[in-house]
């Protein structure tokens, strides 16, 4: 008599996880907290397919990365078929079991049976080892940018307590000068005992480019300083916060250099990243975070419309009674991806003649300029899904208008279009 097929949910956590199995009548046959260790982890493995005798186990966890990447790893090492039931559905879905209490055998257990139940979810793949670093990488360097853009906004609120006329002379998210310049002199009254030339000087041997932009730079800051004489209480503790302020801002700048650098490197190894970056508007860093949000491999999604469900760019029903056609953005969705194709058809839309027609007709449509952009976006990745299945580079179109009409007319087309 044959053993019925098994569904082993996972209720993943940091050093504990808790496995349920349930059998095709949702009865439970094993339940067991397991420490987030290998050995442990396929102890717990080998119990569960000794109960199977040789039948299928379906696996469902309710995390892709952190604290499950371990026991991922060893289920898609051993083959096994893995689904992923995203943490806010488990939530939603435990309302409906019995039992008010929330505990980690009772969510184990609501991961086991939405994987018995559910047939739309998709099977959890081993991730490369390129996309993985890319992942990691891409990551890192957002985590700096958020460092930087918070480092530079109490830097700017710093210096407008006591010297709002400096505040205001540099942009500090794009002038490596003005940085410079607050290492060293942050008051009006040092500002205006250097003068103009000295500082300049200083600034082009501590590492402004040109002798140009360093005497811009000088003449701006003293120009601040003297327009203000008052010294407000609490400016040399101030200043002291602005040059830290300022060092850190230049250490973050050097870090994310060297992030770009590793990003760049690790992603002209992928076998699609001229594809990619063909694209106008997709660099390196946003082709690195396409290659860490979806794998690098577009057989998992099947089609570019599974895709752009994923990035939120393809709007899913939300009808009621007799109102019909309306339509939202679908509540799941990689926020990171789509914000891959967001920005890059921002930049396309001003950089690319085929993405400004396009863009400029959604407009004239009556579309809201992100609409417009939506729209461009969900395009070009139908466009960039067919490159990378094609494995070709993207080219921009360059109709072959012909010398005279009767020419076009001789050869069956009409005058001023192309086949």
């Amino acid at each position: 008599m044959a053993v019925p097929e098994l569904w082993a949910g996972m209720d993943a956590g940091k050093a504990e996880h808790h496995c349920t199995v349930i059998d095709k009548d949702a009865t439970i046959v094993l339940s067991r907290r397991v420490p987030n260790s290998e050995a442990e982890l396929l102890e717990l493995l080998g119990d569960v397919l000794d109960l199977a005798h040789g039948q299928p186990v379906t696996w469902a966890v309710d995390l892709n990365a952190g604290g499950a990447a371990l026991w991922i790893a060893l289920l898609v090492n051993h083959e096994q078929k893995l689904f992923y039931l995203p943490g806010r559905s488990i939530h939603y879905a435990s309302d409906a079991y019995r039992g008010s209490g929330k505990t980690d055998a009772k969510d184990a257990f609501v991961i086991a049976d939405q994987a018995r139940m559910r047939r739309d979810l998709q099977p959890l793949q081993g991730t490369s080892e390129l996309a993985v670093d890319l992942k990691i990488l891409t990551a890192r360097r957002m985590d700096l940018a958020v460092d930087r853009t918070r480092a530079i906004n109490r830097l700017r609120a710093q210096i407008l307590e006591y010297f709002p006329a400096l505040e205001r002379a540099f942009d500090y998210s794009t002038s490596k000068t003005a940085l410079i310049l607050l290492t060293k002199y942050q008051t009006p009254a040092g500002l205006r005992r250097i003068g103009r030339a000295r500082l300049a000087t200083w600034l082009k041997n501590h590492g402004v480019r040109t002798i140009n932009v360093a005497r811009n730079g000088a003449d701006a800051a003293v120009t601040a300083a003297e327009a203000q004489f008052t010294s407000v209480p609490g400016e040399k503790t101030a200043a002291k916060m602005v040059h830290t302020l300022a060092r850190e801002v230049m250490v973050l700048d050097e870090e994310i250099a060297q992030i770009n650098a590793l990003i760049e490197q690790r992603f002209r190894e992928h076998p699609d990243a001229a594809v990619i970056t063909s694209m106008p508007g997709i660099g390196d860093t946003l082709g690195a975070e396409f290659i860490a949000a979806t794998g690098g491999d577009m057989a998992v999604f099947g089609s570019p419309d599974r895709l752009a469900g994923v990035a939120g760019l393809a709007p899913v029903p939300r009808d009621s009674g007799k109102v019909s056609g309306n339509l939202r953005r679908p509540r799941r969705y990689s926020r990171r991806l789509q914000r891959v194709f967001y920005i890059s058809a921002q930049v396309a839309a001003t950089h690319c003649p085929e993405s400004q027609r396009f863009y400029r007709r959604k407009r004239a449509e009556g579309k809201s300029h992100k609409q417009a952009i939506i729209a461009l976006a969900r395009r070009r990745l139908n466009v960039l899904w067919a490159l990378i299945r094609d494995h070709r580079t993207f080219e921009l179109a360059t109709p072959q208008l012909p010398a005279h009409p009767r020419k076009a007319l001789a050869r069956g087309q009409r005058p001023g279009l192309t086949r």
